[in-house]
């Protein structure tokens, strides 16, 4: 069960649009909490709570060098989550062929 106990993290912490802006602004490349916090009305240790959360769910790696401590974007467990989400694929492939067929014989029944 450690594969769904990942993907649970992983959507928990994609479930805030902070947190989804926060990973955004770090596939342009890594940052500094300073950095990240700049576009939000929101202080320094709430950015950090945050990154804490993204963390925790192997999204973000904190660097070491010093006082100066960059976070940086792991995608591993979005391959994970995308696996996951793609189990969905025939089910929506299937409804919208499904709605296809339907409309197509509803404009050929019906009177202009």
């Amino acid at each position: 069960m450690p594969q769904a106990d990942e993907l649970s993290r992983t959507f928990a912490a994609l479930a805030d649009p902070t947190r989804r802006a926060l990973l955004a602004r770090l596939c342009e490349g890594s940052a500094t909490v300073g950095d990240l916090a700049a576009p939000f009305d929101m202080t320094l240790a709430a950015v950090s709570k945050h990154l804490g959360v993204l963390q925790n769910a192997g999204l973000v790696h904190r660097g070491r060098d010093a006082q100066y401590r960059p976070a940086s974007l792991d995608a591993r467990p979005l391959r994970t989550a995308s696996a996951w989400i793609d189990n969905f694929q025939g089910f929506w492939t299937d409804s919208f062929d499904a709605l296809d067929t339907h409309l197509s014989t509803r404009s050929t029944k019906e009177p202009r």
